[in-house]
């Protein structure tokens, strides 16, 4: 049982944390006693001066489609704060526009939105396990999906096949708190009050009628609960639709799949062995 998690103390890491839900994450981190890492392309005024304020709050140049960049967070988080992240949180994401977008089809060799709404947050997990297994301890990986990752919308297509995705990657890797120690949960908000919802926005309905936003604090409320919390279990992910709204919309503790087909545990279990220098 992997049981409770304090933020106090530990050592988080999060991509597109210099604004939105990240940023207000990292703020609440902080308030908790844990030391921050906010991984993004470049800080904003904010991030700049919560950096500048509070010494545990660190800001790294990282571009998430860049795997090399993602790799640096480790020892980038060695060198400032003393060890690899305790947790971490693959939270940067792009909208769907004209420039990267299904229906526009103006990408020349691939959707290139998918590198960083499904490929970066697999790569992290990755990356965050071996260097988890490496040290040794536990740790969490929470990833930020979208109400777009349960539901199909047919104007952003593209955006609801990346965060589709999210999901079923988090509902498979729901052995790898019991095999590895390592919580994997996802977040699914609903329409937040964030500059990706200030784009977004441009491809919705131009009725009178307009969603009701939910604010950056609130899910990252949310999402402190999906870290601290022992009854969230890996594999889990927590919708938050609208102000007040939460529950569990996906959970991989049981598959059919892997009734139908057995996963081949003992191959995984010997690479993670190996990645723990057993």
């Amino acid at each position: 049982m992997f049981g409770g998690f304090p933020l106090s103390g530990k050592i988080i890491a999060i991509t597109g944390g210099a604004s939105g839900i990240g940023f207000a994450l990292a703020k609440l981190a902080l308030e908790s006693n844990a030391k921050v890492i906010i991984a993004d392309l470049k800080p904003s005024s904010e991030s700049t001066r919560l950096v500048k304020d509070h010494e545990n709050a660190h800001f790294l140049k990282c571009d998430v489609t860049r795997w090399d960049d993602l790799a640096l967070i480790m020892p980038f988080s060695e060198s400032k704060l003393g060890d690899v992240p305790d947790i971490f949180v693959a939270n940067a994401g792009v909208p769907e526009t004209e420039k990267n977008s299904f229906w526009d089809d103006n990408d020349s060799e691939r959707y290139s939105a998918l590198d960083i709404n499904l490929y970066h947050p697999i790569k992290l997990t990755r990356l965050a396990i071996r260097a988890l297994l490496g040290k040794q301890k536990k740790g969490v990986v929470m990833i930020t999906a979208s109400i777009g990752g349960l539901h199909g919308h047919f104007s952003t297509a593209l955006y609801c096949a990346g965060k589709h995705g999210t999901i079923g990657f988090i509902k498979s890797l729901a052995g790898a708190e019991e095999e590895a120690g390592v919580k994997v949960v996802g977040i699914c908000p609903g329409p937040v009050r964030t500059p990706l919802m200030a784009t977004v926005g441009k491809r919705l309905s131009k009725s009178d009628q307009t969603p009701i936003l939910l604010e950056p604090e609130e899910v990252a409320e949310r999402m402190k609960e999906l870290i601290e919390q022992g009854k969230y279990r890996g594999g889990m992910a927590l919708g938050v639709y609208w102000p007040g709204h939460a529950e569990v919309v996906a959970d991989g503790s049981t598959s059919l799949l892997e009734t139908i087909c057995p996963p081949d545990v003992i191959a995984v279990r010997k690479i993670i062995a190996a990645e723990r220098g057993i």
